[in-house]
């Protein structure tokens, strides 16, 4: 049951920035849902290139070092890629939901405004800059 997305006008924006437009809006509510789309096809396509990847492994007979090696290093790859693919799903779909609930465009960490001009140029942004670079200087 989905409830009735907020009015753009009552998304977060830092003082000097106008408001958000329904355009803005469905701009960038369009920009997430396709984005969703496109991950989960890359993570159906990495999860089947893994099960390749498993299944080719078999028992190994026959494989020199090196092939064995370059079959987990591609293994290892895939799995990275499949690993930064969902987190970034998790993070769209996360998106999709603050704008329904309108809390999009509010820092997950210090609940200040990111800014519109931020968060048109990173849809997925769940952080204001300075809390973002906080975390990155960890």
């Amino acid at each position: 049951a989905r409830t009735a997305a907020a009015e753009p006008e009552e998304l977060a924006v830092r003082p000097g920035e106008d408001p958000w437009s329904p355009a803005e809006v469905a701009e960038a509510r369009t920009e997430l849902q396709s984005e969703v789309l496109r991950l989960r096809t890359e993570l159906a396509a990495s999860e089947e290139a893994i099960a390749g990847l498993m299944r080719d492994s078999g028992d190994g007979a026959g494989d020199d070092q090196a092939d064995t090696g370059t079959k987990n290093i591609t293994r290892e790859h895939e799995l990275a890629l499949a690993g930064n693919a969902r987190e970034m799903l998790d993070q769209t779909e996360r998106a999709l939901e603050r704008l329904d609930a309108g809390t999009y465009g509010i820092c997950e960490n210090c609940g200040k405004p990111i800014g519109k001009a931020r968060m048109q140029a990173f849809p997925r942004a769940m952080l204001c800059v300075e809390c973002k670079q906080r975390q990155e200087r960890r």
